[in-house]
């Protein structure tokens, strides 16, 4: 049960009780509103006459009521067991997209978008948020093409931005519903923890015997660490980056389609026009910045590659080659004979449901917030309809309304959710979804927001609860991280809420965040052993080990320092992982010509930018061609908003480095510190230059320092 003073929040949280015909009556009844506000302010307003009162703010207040239906009208796609609503979520986001595009290619009402900025541009009496806006409103129609005269060439960039919107979302419906996998003996699968064998379908007929092994990420992640049998790693390694070869024409199609629209805009590649509102202005600052990292990188990530060939020569007497499923196999097997690092036995103490709870405690006492969960007579309590299965999309999901805590008045903050465990049709990887955005309303009060996060963690057993290696521990961590900073964020318009950010920035708050999964007060105050959640689990693990005692309740100093002190290792290996993905996301974006990106052949240049990156072999060591495998098919990234912004994961780790060791080192639980951080940097959202977010923060200009001296490359 809630406390009393948290029962009641001001504002009734979001309801999730749509079918598939509702969503397209919704999806019209929005558009018709929308297209009939601004057919009413072209009809009214004269470009002489026109103000922002008249023409952006009323435009700005419907897009952030429209925000409180649209976001959650695209998240069923994402998130529902039903196929026809996830199939009409994807219909009625093409057309919200359609109509965006159409709306924001109307010259009447750019005409007086235009007129308001020349005389207004600079006007005082416009609040700094309104001035971004108005700056950033008429920026965007001319970037969608109003700056191309009316005709042909106009008509062919809009009939591509409708297209590239039909090509991202089937791209991420396909991934999402992808659902392939391969059937393995037991024989085949040794190694792999029992945990998961488990829990694998088990065949019948012609597969009788065998376990069906899917490529989603808790299937996924172990086999690829823990199977000892190599012919069953490089299945499983090809068979993944080959899931979802439909998307291998819908991504060639979109960065030639990118490139197109970019050269009809004036640009001369895709990566020029993405870059130039972001924090690296162009993308040679972007090429620098990586190819100077893989210089200072290179030589670690060669160094880390002759130690684990000498750790393969030692199990298998050969290690001419280290191949890229090897790796993860023999990474895993460094950590635990030189580190003693034992993955499932620290994951022991990461309950899924005690690690939540704890972390929700550090940005308790770190940011002044206070977590209510809201289960049973509650939910149906504050639900519109009185039913609280109304107020979730799925009987897994927990809620949580969150709250200031009293030095910080104590207010209502917004609404939490957590959605862990994989199902068929989900979207298959970690992400935080906004799923109402915060603003003021046009009668002067704050509307709040609701935020998600999607992840996929094992599920729990009978006899187990869900239990948490520390790399998922450091994703759920980072993902928390986006929650709260759409939570805390307090905007005037939805359209800078949150993590409405420039993409190279938008990761370092949630990188920052990751430091405290590596702080061993925080590990300690994160973990309990899952043996004492319940007198079942703690009779089941006296069951399963044979003894009447159980382990420590908190983990131990020597599993946390074996933690600690393998931050670091192959920590080249993996950045340059992280560089191959950003260096091959700008080369498919700026092309010497538009003739060149037509004959590319991306998924030889994904897979031979890999090697010449990590110098990892792949089957072309084995005399393939690099046509093996077609990993930018599955790489969701570059289709759903980072295209030529892959780097903004390596470049915004400057920034959380700088904000991390500047401010947090010393002393990670500092409450006031946290909460200056809160003000200054989270709640701001994207209101304002985010290089003026951070230098505001830090009392200066962020420095390279820090990033480099962390990675050992300075």
């Amino acid at each position: 049960m809630a406390p009393a003073k948290f029962k009641k929040p001001p504002q009734a949280p979001p309801l999730f009780t749509h079918t598939p015909e509702s969503l397209m009556k919704d999806t019209d009844r929005l558009l018709s509103k929308s297209k009939g506000l601004i057919d009413r302010i072209v009809a009214e307003v004269k470009p002489e006459r026109a103000q922002f009162k008249d023409v952006l703010l009323p435009m700005a207040q419907d897009d952030n009521e429209m925000s409180l239906e649209s976001h959650i009208i695209g998240f069923y796609q994402a998130v529902s067991t039903d196929a026809k609503l996830r199939d009409a979520s994807t219909e009625t986001e093409k057309k919200m997209d359609e109509y965006s595009i159409e709306a924001s290619m109307r010259e009447d009402i750019f005409g007086l978008v235009n007129s308001v900025f020349k005389k207004q541009k600079d006007d005082s009496t416009l609040d700094a948020e309104s001035r971004r806006l108005l700056e950033k409103d008429h920026k965007s129609y001319v970037r969608m093409g109003l700056g191309i005269p009316a005709g042909e060439k106009r008509d062919r960039f809009k009939a591509i931005k409708k297209r590239l919107s039909e090509l991202s979302i089937t791209f991420q419906k396909n991934l999402n519903e992808e659902s392939g996998g391969i059937w393995f003996t037991p024989e085949e699968l040794d190694g792999v923890p029992e945990d998961v064998t488990s829990g694998l379908k088990k065949g019948e007929g012609e597969n009788a015997g065998k376990m069906f092994l899917t490529f989603k990420y808790p299937d996924l992640f172990p086999t690829q660490k823990y199977c000892k049998v190599q012919a069953t790693r490089k299945k499983v390694f090809l068979g993944n980056e080959n899931k979802c070869n439909a998307n291998v024409e819908l991504f060639k199609e979109a960065i030639v389609l990118r490139d197109e629209a970019a050269r009809l805009l004036g640009y001369p590649d895709h990566a020029t026009f993405r870059i130039e509102d972001k924090m690296a202005k162009t993308p040679a600052t972007v090429d620098d910045f990586l190819g100077d990292l893989k210089k200072r990188l290179a030589p670690g990530g060669d160094k880390e590659i002759a130690k684990l060939k000498e750790l393969k020569k030692a199990e298998t007497g050969e290690a001419d080659q280290y191949f890229l499923w090897d790796h993860r196999f023999y990474d895993t097997l460094m950590l635990e004979r030189d580190f003693q690092l034992d993955q499932n036995k620290i994951a022991e103490y990461f309950p899924l449901q005690s690690s939540i709870e704890g972390m929700l405690k550090i940005f308790e006492e770190l940011f002044g917030l206070h977590f209510v969960k809201i289960d049973g007579e509650d939910r149906a309590a504050i639900s519109e309809t009185g039913k609280g299965d109304d107020i979730v999309w799925h009987q897994d999901v927990q809620v949580f309304s969150v709250w200031d805590d009293e030095a910080e008045g104590s207010s209502f903050v917004g609404y939490l959710y957590l959605d862990l465990h994989p199902r068929d049709g989900k979207y298959g990887h970690a992400a935080n979804f906004n799923l109402q955005p915060g603003f003021i309303n046009e009668n002067g009060t704050r509307r709040y927001p609701a935020t998600a996060l999607v992840c996929n963690f094992s599920k729990p057993t009978p006899k187990k609860p869900s239990l948490l290696k520390h790399d998922e521990v450091v994703t759920l961590f980072h993902e928390l991280g986006h929650g709260i900073h759409d939570l805390v964020s307090r905007t005037i318009y939805s359209r800078f809420h949150g993590t409405s950010t420039v993409r190279d920035f938008v990761e370092a708050p949630s990188q920052m965040l990751e430091n405290w999964c590596w702080t061993p007060s925080q590990i300690a105050g994160l973990s309990k052993h899952w043996s004492y959640l319940s007198d079942d689990y703690a009779a089941a693990h006296k069951a399963s080990a044979n003894t009447d005692k159980l382990p420590a309740e908190t983990m131990p100093d020597d599993l946390i320092q074996s933690i600690i002190s393998t931050r670091h290792i192959n920590d080249a290996l993996f950045n340059l992982r992280q560089l191959h993905f950003g260096m091959f996301d700008m080369s498919v974006h700026e092309p010497k010509s538009h003739a060149a990106i037509e004959d590319l052949d991306a998924s030889a240049l994904y897979n031979r930018l890999r090697k010449e990156i990590s110098h990892i072999d792949g089957p072309e060591a084995l005399g393939e061609d690099y046509n093996w495998g077609n990993g930018q098919a599955t790489f969701g990234h570059l289709i759903g908003g980072y295209d030529a912004g892959y780097y903004g994961y390596l470049s915004s780790q400057v920034y959380s480095t700088d904000m991390f060791y500047s401010v947090f080192k010393k002393d990670p639980m500092d409450g006031k510190e946290g909460r200056r951080y809160r003000h200054m940097v989270l709640e701001k959202g994207g209101s304002q230059d985010e290089m003026q977010t951070l230098e505001a923060f830090l009392g200066r200009k962020p420095s390279t320092k820090p990033f480099l001296e962390e990675l050992g490359v300075a």
